[in-house]
């Protein structure tokens, strides 16, 4: 396959797409000409768009880069294909943690987001192939159920204690020549492999001070989930040279045997490897050994082989939803409703597959109350409330005594002009979704 287009546009302007031609991997080839194809740059752009995503520390926005790459793509272009090309440091912002405190993300430019995301296009089937079995993140056909439903799996069998082993940091702590041998494995374009280096070093820009980064991957970009897993895939291939049974997402990874010695001694040995072969730090405070039902994993726990969503995640799933029925939020409910949908539909997509259904109901019926808390509060003046009331069907007399009432919104919620008025029918017919119904889909009784 040749590639003929010098100053193509990755974005699609001014011409008609190419059809796609799959083109098997090869070690010896240039792959720096298949990364930089038209149809492949075009590939990256769409999928970078559909991501969204802030600006780096260039500002440049989504909408912007259509005008930068009609002016500029030549240059870049060739800059990467003849290796001069430098990747703009990343811009550090900080994130809140389920846990609590902060993690650091990085946002690429979306120059280097759209670069990262067309070498991953092409890295990714030469690697993926030959990663094993039990590695489910960021793959291509599998999903963090796949994990979860292989740990499931090797309890049923009677494996039934767990290797927690916490990896420190991990996308902050990886050494870049051990990462880097890994990588030339399989990809010998040597501009390629300096370029990846150079995004592993483009350094990191907090509060306009640009600091280097010596180690670690680049957070936040299309590259750093491959890199991951060609990393650790050594890992998985020494875990199943020793014939252990385990399940690992990104550096998520849970190790099951049926015994608390055998696992101490799996603790042992692959903590060892880990530091000293791969050159990872282990958190031994946070890693353990434990009985599966004392084990989180994703997000879930397991009552005996059954999943469960776990009680941290219940709590922050509730917790979200307060803040979406939160009253001093000033949206419309119109936005409100579809904000709190899109949440819902997400939320149950993954947890769904718990058959867990004992708090379901209540959180329905508490959902419904922080809603018609909502509207109450939106309607404002009493004057308004009684005719909405009265107007959706409530007594007149309980309407006008509520609509009245100086007592809270919470309370108010509850009354009978405002449950007889605010009907549950009536709010799904707002667009409440009902987490019920939801939960029904996902175990497919509906």
């Amino acid at each position: 396959m040749s590639y003929s287009e010098p100053t193509t546009n990755p974005t699609g302007g001014g011409g008609v797409v190419p059809r796609r031609v799959d083109t098997p991997p090869a070690l010896s080839e240039n792959l720096m000409a298949r990364i930089v194809s038209r149809p492949n740059m075009q590939r990256a752009w769409k999928r970078v768009k559909s991501n969204q995503g802030a600006p780096g520390c260039d500002g440049m926005t989504l909408e912007e880069f259509p005008d930068f790459v009609r002016q500029h793509w030549a240059t870049v272009r060739q800059a990467l294909l003849d290796g001069s090309y430098r990747p703009s440091p990343v811009l550090r912002v900080m994130i809140p943690k389920r846990s609590g405190g902060k993690r650091p993300l990085g946002i690429p430019t979306v120059t280097d987001r759209v670069i990262q995301q067309a070498i991953l296009q092409v890295l990714s089937p030469i690697f993926d192939p030959e990663f094993s079995e039990s590695s489910f993140g960021f793959r291509p056909g599998r999903s963090a159920h796949g994990a979860l439903r292989q740990v499931q799996r090797f309890i049923t069998e009677g494996y039934r204690v767990a290797v927690d082993l916490d990896l420190a940091r991990f996308f902050d702590e990886v050494q870049h020549d051990v990462l880097m041998v890994r990588v030339a494995r399989k990809v010998s374009d040597k501009v390629l492999l300096r370029l990846i280096g150079r995004f592993l070093r483009a350094g990191v820009m907090v509060e306009g001070t640009l600091q280097p980064t010596e180690k670690g991957t680049p957070q936040g970009g299309p590259l750093s989930p491959l890199l991951a897993n060609i990393l650790l895939d050594d890992l998985d291939k020494e875990l199943e040279r020793r014939g252990h049974r385990f399940a690992r997402y990104a550096d998520d990874l849970r190790i099951l045997a049926k015994t608390v010695r055998a696992a101490d001694r799996i603790m042992s040995s692959v903590t060892r490897y880990l530091t000293r072969v791969l050159k990872l730090v282990v958190n031994e405070q946070k890693s353990r050994v434990v009985p599966t039902h004392q084990c989180q994993f994703l997000g879930f726990t397991f009552r005996g082989t059954k999943l469960r969503w776990s009680d941290q995640s219940f709590a922050d799933f509730r917790h979200r939803l307060r803040r979406l029925t939160g009253r001093s939020w000033g949206v419309s409910m119109a936005y409100r409703l579809a904000a709190l949908g899109r949440y819902l539909r997400g939320w149950m997509n993954y947890f769904g597959i718990s058959p867990y259904y004992r708090p379901i109901p209540e959180l329905d019926h508490w959902l419904r109350r922080r809603v018609r808390m909502c509207y109450w509060k939106q309607w404002r003046k009493p004057r308004t409330r009684i005719r909405h009331l009265i107007k959706l069907g409530a007594g007149r007399k309980h309407a006008i005594f509520t609509g009245l009432s100086r007592k809270s919104y919470w309370h108010l919620s509850k009354t009978l002009a405002t449950q007889s008025g605010m009907t549950k029918q009536w709010l799904a017919e707002q667009g409440l979704l009902s987490v019920r119904d939801l939960w029904l889909k996902a175990q497919g009784y509906a």
